[in-house]
């Protein structure tokens, strides 16, 4: 899996880069097929907002962002967002099948 963190008119430190990789393959490891994520932190304004884009096999492409005064409490909230949607890709997955029995069909 590649993880591609970008900052966009924004100073991110390499502690919050290790924090946002970690958290990414934390969400990754409880999914199949992880191809890659995407981690954008924007500092336009005086609101920062981190982006966080996963493409995963199954479940297609997962995104959350949060906004905040700082990049910590924005990626937070994002990683908070993207593992319930994880969770209720997981759900919706292991959901149980119907099965039709012979009776059931008209002819």
């Amino acid at each position: 899996m590649e993880i591609i963190l970008h900052a966009h008119h924004a100073e991110v430190s390499d502690t919050l880069r290790a924090q946002a990789q970690a958290a990414v393959e934390r969400i990754a490891s409880r999914l199949k097929r992880v191809a890659n994520a995407i981690v954008r932190f924007v500092g336009d304004g005086p609101t920062r907002r981190v982006e966080i884009v996963l493409r995963a096999g199954s479940q297609g492409e997962l995104f959350a962002h949060a906004d905040a005064r700082a990049f910590a409490p924005a990626l937070s909230a994002a990683v908070q967002r993207l593992e319930s949607q994880v969770s209720r890709a997981r759900r919706t997955r292991r959901a149980p099948r119907v099965e039709r029995r012979s009776g059931d069909l008209s002819e």
